[in-house]
């Protein structure tokens, strides 16, 4: 807080300002903070342990579906679960309003791999060519 006292007979007023700096300092930091903590909220709708592999390829694009298949067997298109009956109508409408033909299957390491390839199936049959599987590099050698 800083203060200005002027030694003028006739001006004997005292101008009292709030130093703004430290806020906004502050309100920056808070808004990083709960930037950074939202995208990696949403990278996935689900609790799901990616397998491990040898090496992955980083590049994902804005452009892909995300189809994520929890250990339960219970289905996330884009961060989003749906039921069993509206997965390939939700599929599609995903694939239209992305634009894009490629889809990413990220699945739990204990998933059921029946219900992964019914996915893909479905994933196809709404439109989907291009498919990749989700994995983390770790692979113990």
């Amino acid at each position: 807080m800083s203060m200005k006292i002027s030694n003028d007979d006739d001006d004997s007023e005292i101008v009292a300002e709030i130093n703004m700096t430290p806020l906004i300092d502050v309100m920056l930091v808070l808004l990083i903070i709960f930037m950074v903590s939202s995208t990696a909220a949403l990278e996935s709708g689900m609790d799901i342990e990616l397998p491990k592999t040898a090496l992955t390829n980083e590049k994902k694009d804005a452009e892909i579906l995300v189809i994520s298949l929890g250990k339960d067997g219970k289905v996330a298109v884009q961060g989003k679960s749906v039921k069993d009956e509206e997965i390939t109508r939700r599929i599609a409408s995903e694939l239209k309003t992305l634009k894009t033909e490629s889809v990413i299957l990220e699945g739990d390491t204990s998933a059921n791999l029946g219900r992964a390839v019914e996915l893909m199936d479905m994933a196809k049959v709404a439109g989907a060519k291009n498919f990749s599987i989700a994995a983390e590099e770790g692979l113990k050698k």
